[in-house]
């Protein structure tokens, strides 16, 4: 079973709250030097169309798009769509149910779900059967979850009880945290099969911890450059706090998000 989290749902208002919040500009400035980027450009076809299905603020959409990508976006976030076309006013989204796309079948070369099917309480089947519907034969979906590694893996007893407690509290299920072998199944459930993990964000658990220690490594895995362009202190400790971090044994402990790269046949 995977690892349930309760605080508040993430119903289509908790994401336009959660939107609200951040800046178009700063989220594609991010998603421009992330090492997902790279993995996610490594990942994806040659050519063709390209749906990010959950696209939030559009980063990827604007980011990829630039790049040369055919890539449009569906949310079910009206107000996030709405930044998104005010910071690009032609990048291609429209809301959308994820689990209902308005697409053809058959018609996308890939589709990128981020961070998105974990938050469905009934599971991710609906939206992963949907992502394989509108793929081509040959296809590929890029999607990530929460990563159940390996120090959520030795505190499950702590994390179990604490989601038990908020819930009994009132607090409302938000997200679930996979297994490679749980993400493996509901993919191959729906016809997919699936050519590599990249687990990814080893910095989010420890992040704020090492902010208080040394200013300035907490954003390690994130890009370096200010805004006014002035070189970032403690450059030299990042670059080596930032390797540790990517190693592969770093990357199975603390990875917080896991990347699965499928295929349709």
């Amino acid at each position: 079973m995977p690892l349930a989290y309760y605080s508040r749902a993430a119903t289509r208002e908790f994401w336009s709250e959660h939107w609200g919040d951040d800046s178009v500009h700063r989220v594609v400035n991010v998603a421009a030097t992330s090492p997902l980027t790279a993995i996610i450009e490594a990942a994806l076809p040659a050519g063709g169309p390209i749906l990010e299905a959950g696209c939030g603020l559009g980063q990827y959409v604007i980011l990829l798009r630039e790049r040369g990508r055919a890539v449009t976006g569906a949310d079910w976030s009206l107000p996030a769509l709405q930044r998104c076309r005010e910071a690009s006013p032609s990048a291609p989204v429209s809301v959308m149910d994820l689990a209902h796309l308005a697409v053809r079948t058959g018609a996308l070369s890939a589709c990128i779900s981020l961070g998105v099917v974990e938050h469905d309480e009934r599971g991710p089947a609906a939206i992963v059967a949907e992502a394989a519907r509108v793929l081509a034969p040959g296809g590929r979906l890029l999607l990530s979850v929460p990563y159940w590694n390996g120090v959520r893996r030795l505190l499950a007893p702590r994390l179990v009880s604490e989601g038990r407690r908020i819930r009994a509290a009132g607090g409302e299920f938000y997200q679930f945290a996979f297994t490679r072998a749980e993400v493996r199944a509901f993919l191959e459930a729906q016809g997919l099969r699936v050519v590599s993990f990249h687990p990814y964000d080893p910095a989010r658990m420890w992040r704020k911890h090492v902010e208080r220690l040394v200013p300035g490594l907490g954003n390690a895995a994130a890009p370096t450059g200010g805004a006014d362009g002035a070189r970032p202190r403690g450059r030299p400790a990042r670059s080596v706090l930032k390797r540790l971090l990517y190693s592969s044994l770093s990357l199975r402990l603390f990875g917080h998000m896991i990347l699965a790269v499928a295929v349709k046949p």
